[in-house]
């Protein structure tokens, strides 16, 4: 078991099948996520779309997660079950265990279900932001509301097509 104050940053993106595409409208990868999106704004999960899923995509999983955080990885989202039909989510995605039409989603490390945007420490510099976005072959991946980022990525190994994964930054 990893002990979550010595979480990796392998840990969150499982690098099987192909690489498509993900991106965000509101923040270009690579570059600062907005205000809005974080702690010091409205706290709300940014617009996201993808491409070029490899065929025979069933469902996708989603985590967000800090590598640059002061005790390790912190995870900021974690959603699952997402339909193959989807191909974008849109912004301030509701913190309920299940979305309708979107999927299901799992506890962060601030505690609670759904998104929890960039908060970093004040004067602990630029962080950076990983939207790992996985295509699996399974539309289920048999785990309830609230699971956490570990238990996700263990359901999903062996049954990932491709990823994507975006990357934006934040400091305060």
């Amino acid at each position: 078991m990893i002990l979550p104050w010595r979480r990796r940053l392998r840990d969150y993106l499982v690098k099987e099948g192909v690489e498509f595409t993900l991106r965000s409208p509101v923040f270009e990868n690579g570059g600062r996520i907005p205000r809005r999106y974080t702690c010091d704004g409205d706290d709300v999960s940014p617009p996201l779309e993808w491409s070029g899923a490899p065929e025979g995509t069933r469902g996708y999983a989603l985590i967000m997660y800090d590598p640059d955080a002061p005790r390790g990885t912190f995870i900021h989202w974690v959603l699952y079950n997402i339909p193959a039909s989807t191909t974008r989510l849109p912004e301030a995605v509701p913190p309920s265990p299940v979305v309708e039409g979107i999927g299901v989603q799992g506890v962060n490390d601030f505690g609670r279900t759904g998104y929890g945007g960039p908060c970093p420490p004040p004067g602990h510099g630029v962080h950076r932001y990983f939207f790992a976005l996985h295509a699996l072959d399974t539309s289920d991946i048999g785990l309830g509301p609230g699971a956490s980022a570990e238990e996700v990525v263990e359901r999903i190994r062996g049954h990932v097509l491709g990823y994507a994964v975006l990357m934006g930054t934040y400091s305060r």
